[in-house]
């Protein structure tokens, strides 16, 4: 490995000054983004605002911040969509910030995606600065604001809001601020269901600390990963990070059980209302097979195959570079649930932002290369990220 490959910061030195280059990068990236939508749109005579704040998913947000939960659509094929199928932090915050300020459910749902943006920009940082310098650092977040779907970022939905809790709260796993992780990892669970992607990882990275406690009769043991070694002092937070990891989406998911009245499962049943649920790929593989029908759409088959074949190679390459068993765990769950859904196939895209660091190899590779070089690639992927959201959310848009 490279000097940059295993270059690891001090716990706490990701300061709001080290993340500046990152974060103005970013600003930059994402206000491309928005202006290239605005023009785009202001071409076909549509509101930009409205793309961004009151369509699909928003909509749902803004009305459960607005009337709460209970509505639901019932749909002529005898589908019932419910708003319980959306977590409550997002909804919350909108009503929160709609009670303090002027501004309406709508408003501050995209001031709240905002906020999360800059803040899941900066988590992302963290994470990358910690396990591999500040130059990967700040080509990660980089990385993440040029996808192609990065348009999602800035909209009034739940990704941002999920990502800023997800990497905020891998950080605290890697710096052993275990309360923390345990914490930010329950109010991970109020956002998205995905959620459990951000447990899995906090309890394997505590389990797999305990096991190396008791391998360990040395305090000062070498630690494996990047991780710091938590020591036997660090029993009792770990122990509450474990309890405190589920409770977010443990506690939605019960009452959804008992506000239907179908117990535990409850929320299954909600999810099954919309056609989704979990399938181990079968409907995915399916979906995909459906493209080689003819030949136009056949060639959308081959992307979508090269598509996930390329989401599998990047895990590979992770595990290879010997990534935190957090990341590598949370990852693996991020994967497993985007791709391994039931229904909204077009969704799939969106739905694998917060897999971040599935994006810390080709950081890294950016990192590498001479600054002018990283600009150049930056800026054409940047244009292009611009021109693709702009194009979708006229078009088809994210489900």
């Amino acid at each position: 490995m490279t000097d940059l490959e295993t270059r690891v910061t001090p716990p706490g030195s990701v300061t709001l000054r080290r993340a500046a280059p990152a974060l103005l990068g970013y600003a930059a990236v994402r206000s491309l983004g928005l202006l290239a939508l605005v023009l785009w749109s202001a071409a076909r005579d549509k509101s930009a605002y409205t793309l961004l704040t009151a369509r699909w998913d928003a909509l749902w947000y803004t009305r459960v911040a607005e009337l709460g939960y209970g509505y639901e659509v019932r749909l002529p094929n005898g589908d019932v969509h419910s708003n319980l199928a959306f977590f409550p932090l997002l909804p919350w915050l909108e009503r929160l910030l709609h009670a303090v300020t002027p501004l309406s459910y709508a408003d501050a749902g995209f001031v709240v995606s905002l906020l999360a943006s800059l803040a899941a920009a900066w988590g992302v940082f963290a994470v990358a600065d910690h396990v591999y310098g500040r130059r990967a650092g700040v080509c990660a977040v980089l990385v993440w604001a040029v996808l192609p779907v990065a348009i999602v970022q800035s909209m009034a939905y739940s990704e941002s809001l999920f990502t800023a809790l997800a990497a905020w709260s891998l950080y605290a796993v890697l710096t052993g601020r275990w309360v923390s992780a345990g914490v930010l990892a329950s109010l991970s669970g109020l956002t998205r269901p995905v959620g459990l992607a951000v447990i899995a990882a906090v309890w394997a990275a505590a389990v797999a600390s305990f096991v190396r406690d008791r391998r360990s009769a040395a305090c000062d043991a070498s630690p494996p990963y990047g991780v710091r070694p938590s020591g036997t002092r660090d029993v009792v937070p770990r122990a509450v990070a474990l309890l405190l990891a589920p409770l977010g989406a443990a506690g939605y998911v019960l009452w959804v059980g008992h506000h239907t009245g179908k117990g535990p499962f409850g929320y299954l049943d909600v999810q099954a209302g919309w056609r989704n649920g979990f399938d181990g790929g079968y409907a995915f593989a399916r979906f995909v097979a459906d493209k080689f029908t003819s030949f136009p759409s056949a060639l959308a088959g081959v992307g979508l195959i090269t598509g996930v074949a390329l989401l599998l190679w990047l895990y590979v390459v992770c595990v290879r570079q010997r990534q935190p068993l957090g990341l590598l765990v949370y990852t693996g769950v991020v994967l497993a649930l985007a791709l391994c859904a039931s229904s909204y196939f077009g969704s799939k895209p969106r739905l694998l932002l917060p897999a971040f660091p599935l994006l810390l190899p080709p950081a890294l590779a950016l990192a590498r290369l001479r600054t002018p070089g990283a600009a150049a690639v930056v800026g054409c992927l940047a244009v292009a990220s611009a021109v693709y959201g702009a194009w979708w959310l006229n078009g088809s848009g994210p489900p």
